[in-house]
């Protein structure tokens, strides 16, 4: 690159200033990245007894790790006490690819997985994706204590990532945001593609679990 001196610079960021203020600048956005939440805690009695069967089992086939400190259930997408959560996350996965404009007309959905995860201190999930014809993956928090882990989900675009300029604000949530994070509340419902790269950071509560459940 030649040397640019101070005074050209100026004036190129001048007229880039008056180009701006005398045109109207469009802009259309496509390819976007849906994140789906809803409240529904009248699930909540019957999941977390689902939940505590099924993570009671693990509990006394394998003690909780000191170094990894989490539990994980076995399936359970068709135990016939959530049914009903059951037929309302199917449905509303099947209306959200209906509505994103896949030909869903001569298809159902099916649950590949359905598992509880109890997160202890400063336990986490590492940044992954759902492949093997997953399309829909989602979350149901059933207890979530002060100082919590938080769901993240990741920009999917590596070309983006891979150019990333620093951001002005790292507190700020714009289109130069790499990541974003929620807040957790028991009974909320996330919804989100597969393709859309997830984690969880470190539950920071020493005594309370986080605990949820992840369905694909």
């Amino acid at each position: 690159m030649t040397k640019v001196t101070k005074k050209k610079i100026c004036k190129a960021a001048k007229q880039v200033k008056e180009v701006v203020q005398n045109a109207q600048l469009g802009v259309a956005f496509h390819f976007p990245c849906p994140i789906y939440t809803i409240e529904r805690p009248d699930f909540l009695k019957s999941v977390t007894t689902v939940s505590e069967d099924s993570l009671e089992i693990q509990r006394k086939e394998q003690p909780l790790d000191e170094i990894y400190p989490v539990i994980m259930s076995g399936n359970y997408p068709d135990d016939s006490r959530i049914s009903e959560f059951s037929q309302y996350v199917g449905s509303t996965a099947w209306n959200i690819l209906n509505e994103q404009g896949y030909a869903m007309q001569d298809k159902v959905v099916s649950f590949t997985e359905m598992w509880t995860q109890e997160h202890h201190k400063h336990s986490s999930m590492e940044q992954h994706v759902h492949g093997f014809g997953v399309q829909i993956v989602g979350f149901y928090f059933l207890e979530v204590p002060e100082g919590s882990s938080r769901v993240v989900f990741h920009d999917p675009r590596p070309g983006k990532v891979q150019i990333n300029l620093p951001e002005y604000d790292h507190n700020a949530i714009t289109l130069a945001s790499p990541s974003i994070q929620f807040d957790l509340v028991p009974g909320r419902i996330f919804i989100a593609p597969s393709w859309l790269p997830h984690s969880f950071t470190r539950n920071l509560n020493q005594k309370k679990p986080t605990r949820f459940v992840h369905f694909n």
